[in-house]
């Protein structure tokens, strides 16, 4: 088949088929590509799309991106199943087999690094949540009679949500750590913003972590345990992953 290249990731030579019905970007099946002991796994893809000029233009349409990143990382979680992918960013595309060659060659050695760190294992992510606000009352909010009045309201509602913030900091803070020793490695990322998200709540704890996968159950076991822990507090797992946070070497 004609067209360009789509990269989804490089890993090393794999015996387990992926998966017959699997569709990649562009409604084309995801095929290896071998080349010095390594696998880039690649699909066919029209260069209306993805040249360098439609493919800019794309990624400004969320519609095509949700989409597209949607069969990239259905890919990748395929991949995930049956060995350890490095996934490359989104939209990487080359003119054809040769140029995919190329890259793997010029990047060799830090894959092969890479992939003897990471083999074997596998990314949870971890995210905790303030689930209720603190309020003085259950019942209906009263006009204050008076500005002294307004502003002790005012005192109280500040430290009511100090007490809560602190509350659940400290959690988070203790759930890290007990993941943290767990794991192999861990990575702290920024709080989501809920109105970005959609996610219900404030969040506190943003965290991956790097587990071997047959140690897998008992992180799983960890983080149940700690959900219910602190009232108010919801804890979110996600994975198994590929491990894109523990790509690029790090403590």
């Amino acid at each position: 088949m004609t067209g360009l290249r789509y990269v989804y990731a490089v890993c090393r030579p794999f015996g387990a088929a992926l998966q017959a019905q699997l569709t990649g970007v562009a409604g084309d099946p995801p095929r290896v590509l071998t080349h010095h002991g390594l696998v880039a796994v690649v699909s066919h893809v029209p260069e209306r799309d993805f040249a360098e000029a439609p493919l800019r233009a794309h990624l400004e349409d969320l519609d095509w991106l949700t989409e597209t990143a949607r069969l990239h990382q259905g890919v990748i979680d395929a991949l995930t199943a049956v060995t350890t992918p490095l996934p490359l960013r989104l939209g990487t595309v080359f003119r054809d087999d040769s140029g995919v060659r190329v890259m793997i060659e010029a990047r060799e050695d830090g894959f092969r690094r890479t992939l003897d760190r990471l083999d074997g294992r596998v990314e949870w992510g971890v995210k905790v949540y303030t689930e209720t606000e603190p309020s003085e009352t259950d019942r209906p909010a009263e006009k204050a009679a008076s500005g002294r009045e307004y502003l002790r309201r005012q005192r109280m509602r500040a430290r009511a949500h100090e007490d809560l913030w602190e509350k659940a900091e400290t959690f988070a803070g203790r759930l890290h750590a007990t993941l943290s020793s767990y794991a192999e490695n861990s990575r702290l990322h920024a709080p989501q913003n809920s109105v970005l998200s959609g996610a219900s709540g404030r969040n506190v704890l943003n965290a991956a972590y790097l587990v071997p996968r047959g140690d897998s159950e008992e992180f799983v076991e960890l983080v149940d345990r700690a959900k219910d822990d602190v009232p108010g507090m919801r804890v979110e797992l996600t994975g198994p992953w590929a491990a894109y946070s523990f790509v690029e070497e790090g403590p």
